[in-house]
């Protein structure tokens, strides 16, 4: 049997094979152009029917942590929505036929989150080709490396904060009223909101309040059986890291500072969203699951 997330490995030399290079992408970056692929579960992911008949969007599916969630919902037997931006319709074409060919219907939305009138109709829309919506992943997100808080301009401010934080709520408050008792909201955070990298200033503080948002909701919402969590990946190879979201040169050596010493994949992601969205979980609420090595968290 081909190795699945069932099987026992040394954590510490996992995906030896992928070694990540000094790679450069321009806008958001595309996993058909990662000069080292990331492993997102393609070939290693086995469902167990944990989530059969459900129906979830995530954001951000066609690549990285996004795409590993959309593939592994559908092996475990979701229907997946999946939202990305035009320009990353190639990539979002493969996970699509991915989650068909694990017997699920996949549909993708290509826009842009930083819109609210996008945000609005990607949940009608989703609700609509889905027959339903009782799974939320907030995913998609913009980070920016910047040297200086003065290289910071308000523009990569702002639609930082409308990419991480402004869509996340206006997603969800579209999503509200189709949200019955069982379903799940999963949003995604990152070991950036406990331990801010001094060149992520404005991407580390969404992160945080993304936190705080959600640990905040899911008070409101637990006594409707409506559950709010949070991932919080640590140094995770995506395409998002070779577009600016880390400097080029540094890329080869992110992950070193883990315990684990390397990169995460995103593979190692999706079985966390996973449980999340599961009645397994149905006494988890308002925490943070973070996934990051080993790196110590308040």
């Amino acid at each position: 049997m081909t190795d699945d997330q069932y099987t026992s490995q040394d954590p510490a030399k996992m995906f030896a094979d992928i070694d990540q290079s000094a790679q450069y992408q321009e806008g958001s970056g595309l996993d058909s152009k990662l000069d080292d692929k990331a492993d997102r579960g393609e070939k290693t992911y086995r469902g167990s029917g944990r989530l059969i008949g459900r129906k979830a969007l995530v954001t951000g599916g066609d690549s990285g942590i996004g795409a590993a969630v959309a593939i592994a919902y559908a092996r475990e037997g979701a229907d997946v929505a999946i939202s990305f931006l035009p320009e990353e319709q190639g990539d979002a074409a493969v996970v699509l036929k991915l989650i068909e060919e694990a017997g699920q219907k996949g549909i993708g939305f290509p826009g842009d989150i930083t819109s609210p009138e996008f945000c609005r109709s990607l949940v009608a829309d989703a609700v609509e080709g889905l027959g339903g919506l009782d799974i939320l992943v907030n995913n998609a997100g913009k980070q920016q490396f910047a040297e200086a808080l003065a290289d910071i301009t308000d523009e990569q401010f702002d639609e930082t904060y409308k990419t991480n934080v402004y869509a996340m709520f206006w997603i969800t408050k579209a999503a509200l009223p189709h949200l019955g008792a069982g379903s799940t909201i999963i949003n995604t955070s990152s070991i950036q909101a406990y331990s801010p990298s001094e060149t992520l200033v404005d991407y580390a503080s969404t992160k945080a309040a993304i936190n705080t948002f959600s640990k905040a909701l899911s008070q409101q919402l637990a006594p409707k059986g409506v559950r709010v969590n949070v991932v919080a990946p640590g140094p995770i190879w995506t395409p998002l890291q070779t577009a600016g979201g880390q400097p080029t040169e540094a890329l080869p050596t992110v992950g070193e500072e883990t315990p684990l010493g390397r990169w995460g994949q995103p593979a190692e992601l999706a079985p966390a969203y996973v449980f999340l969205a599961s009645p397994e979980s149905s006494y988890v609420i308002g925490e943070t699951l973070h996934v990051n090595g080993g790196m110590p968290t308040p």
